[in-house]
């Protein structure tokens, strides 16, 4: 396993990253989708990391800088042919302790409500985030849940 920094620029990355955005459009209308694009995780704000198995693709995650002590997870995602195998805990682990580097006091993300992302709340759930009302530019959104905790 290996987890880079980087790669938007590889097909395979931008593959995961045009099915991520397409299968939000699936579940919510597309002013509540918040998945950034290449260029958004290109921000200097934004650090994008990549998961690889044996050269393959396993998923990816970003991680925005709020302000020197907020952190947002965005654009986890595992590729489909590692679901159920870890990835997005061990993404996530990562992202946490990224967080925990940083100094962040309180790492938040946004999740959709939709029956699709129920593993990933539950996800978030064992890691310890907890409901929260939207933060940074989030508003309130019926296709919209925002999580948070603190470190």
């Amino acid at each position: 396993m290996e987890i880079r920094v980087g790669g938007l620029e590889h097909k395979d990355v931008i593959a995961l990253l045009q099915e991520h955005h397409g299968d939000m459009l699936v579940h919510s209308p597309p002013e509540s989708v918040h998945a950034l694009d290449i260029s958004g995780l290109k921000a200097k704000d934004v650090t994008f990391w990549s998961l690889w198995i044996d050269n393959k693709l396993a998923g990816i995650g970003a991680l925005k800088e709020l302000n020197k002590e907020h952190g947002e997870i965005k654009s986890m995602r595992t590729s489909t042919d590692f679901l159920r195998q870890g990835m997005a805990q061990k993404l996530l682990t990562h992202l946490i302790h990224e967080a925990n580097q940083r100094s962040y006091k309180q790492l938040s993300l946004e999740t959709g409500t939709a029956e699709a992302f129920i593993p990933a709340q539950q996800l978030y759930l064992r890691f310890g985030f907890k409901q929260c009302p939207p933060f940074g530019q989030y508003i309130e959104d019926p296709y919209s849940m925002f999580m948070t905790k603190f470190l």
